[in-house]
């Protein structure tokens, strides 16, 4: 892509990865970004030993605590299809370490529910469960539906997720009580938009691609629909529907966007965010 077709849209505020799906992640100065994805994303997943599903957030009333449990790698992930073992740290604070004999035993504990800790098989299919809220204009109301996980990954739905702080903003204004920081909303990369009118700036990205920093080029292909994960509380972040509730009535229930990656390669807080333009 040449310089001429492209317009700086933001900058990288922050970089996260999730090593084990549904669980705290961590915030990293940089990383690597390939076809699978920011490397070492969800790369880990829960197996439910009473149905064979994915645990999630996404059905607290199942897993009511996941939000309370922190994940980060014992070393750096690289390329390679073998993952680092993982930290969890559960709610009181207990370490646990996913490659010692008792990590399975004493997870399934603090659960309540037997898991297995289980690293991607690429190719391999799996499913979980959603809990929809009763909040007008969500597909379901107060019930749990089954997904499927796209085959080979943790991920609900794309590979990468990035929002605005553009979008924070403009939903904030509409709830001001809203605690809209960006961790509630579990995003891989977080862009700091620079110029433009207040709104909902990712979305007009859709069906272009970004160029972030010297190598890593995505494309964005549809919009984020949040559910009832962005409820919850997380951290120092209040349990509050409200933060849905706003989502639905202004924007459709959408949240920052999806992308699939054209190129990988490094990517820095701080990296320039430019938008290719074509025809």
């Amino acid at each position: 892509m040449a310089d001429a077709t492209e317009s700086e849209v933001g900058v990288v505020g922050a970089l996260w990865r999730y090593p084990v799906k549904s669980m705290m992640g961590e915030e990293l100065p940089a990383g690597q970004v390939t076809e699978h994805g920011l490397v070492g994303d969800r790369v880990y997943g829960l197996v439910d030993g009473a149905d064979g599903k994915i645990a999630t957030a996404k059905n607290p009333g199942k897993w009511p605590a996941l939000f309370a449990f922190h994940a980060a790698f014992m070393q750096p992930p690289g390329n390679s299809e073998a993952v680092p073992p993982v930290r969890v740290t559960l709610p009181d604070g207990t370490v646990l370490i996913s490659n010692k004999p008792d990590f399975n035993h004493a997870l399934s504990k603090a659960l309540n529910r037997d898991v297995t800790l289980k690293a991607i098989e690429r190719g391999q299919g799996a499913k979980a469960e959603e809990y929809w809220p009763d909040i007008e204009g969500l597909d379901h109301k107060n019930t749990v539906t089954d997904f499927e996980l796209p085959a080979g990954t943790f991920f609900d739905c794309a590979r990468v997720h990035l929002l605005t702080t553009t979008t924070l903003d403009r939903l904030r204004s509409f709830y001001p009580q809203g605690r809209f920081d960006a961790a509630r909303f579990r995003p891989n990369i977080v862009v700091d938009a620079v110029g433009g009118e207040p709104g909902f700036p990712e979305q007009a990205w859709i069906g272009h691609t970004l160029a972030i920093g010297n190598d890593v080029r995505l494309s964005i292909t549809g919009p984020c629909g949040r559910c009832v994960m962005v409820t919850l509380a997380q951290g120092v972040l209040p349990k509050d529907s409200g933060i849905l509730r706003t989502a639905v009535q202004h924007n459709h229930g959408y949240v920052g966007v999806y992308a699939a990656v054209v190129r990988g390669g490094a990517i820095r807080h701080g990296d320039r965010v430019r938008l290719a333009h074509t025809g």
